[in-house]
């Protein structure tokens, strides 16, 4: 019974215009960093997997908000995969990038495919909103968020709404605030 009326609700909201808007997020960042831990978080917890393993090309998960419908593409963060970014920069509406704050010795490639992955023609353009989330911050050395925006020079980003948050993904600490400010960017945003 639940199914159905959900099922009526949804095409009743589509009727009166009210459907709920999709959007397609691209999950970047260094093998590692804790990208798909995130998105499993994000995800309702019927729907969480039990055990994370490393993401081998890319996974797309769906999850809703209150007012959004999420299409996520979690690409491999693996030097060897990252060229297939690009491939999905033309229909994506915003960008999580996460970065483990603990990892400083990384930091400078994190900052390399940051500053490619801006240039981007597909990308350059667009004023679509990127949340970072400076992930791990649980670990003993990890650096903070200011630090870690002040390594990837964030504050040059001049021509996108950014933000970035703490955050720990296995506790889930700090991701709901990252979601609320992306979810406020989107959908300001003209689709």
């Amino acid at each position: 019974m639940v199914k159905r009326t959900m099922g009526l609700l949804d095409k009743l909201s589509g009727w009166l215009g009210l459907k709920k808007k999709e959007v397609n997020v691209l999950c970047l960042g260094l093998d590692n960093s804790g990208k798909t831990t995130i998105i499993n978080q994000l995800k309702p917890p019927n729907a969480q997997a039990q055990e994370i393993v490393p993401t081998i090309g890319f996974n797309i998960e769906k999850f809703k908000s209150s007012s959004l419908s999420f299409t996520v593409f979690d690409m491999s963060g693996q030097s060897r995969y990252r060229s297939l970014w690009e491939h999905y920069y033309k229909e994506s509406h915003a960008i999580i990038f996460v970065i483990d704050s603990s990892d400083k010795l990384r930091m400078v490639v994190a900052k390399e495919e940051l500053d490619t992955l801006f240039k981007h023609e597909d990308i350059r353009c667009k004023k679509m909103p990127v949340l970072f989330f400076a992930n791990k911050t649980d670990l003993k050395d990890a650096m903070s968020s200011v630090k870690v925006s002040q390594m990837l020079s964030l504050e040059n980003i001049r021509d996108k709404p950014w933000h970035i948050c703490a955050s720990n993904a296995i506790k889930g600490e700090g991701l709901q605030e990252g979601l609320d400010w992306l979810q406020d960017h989107i959908k300001t945003m003209k689709t």
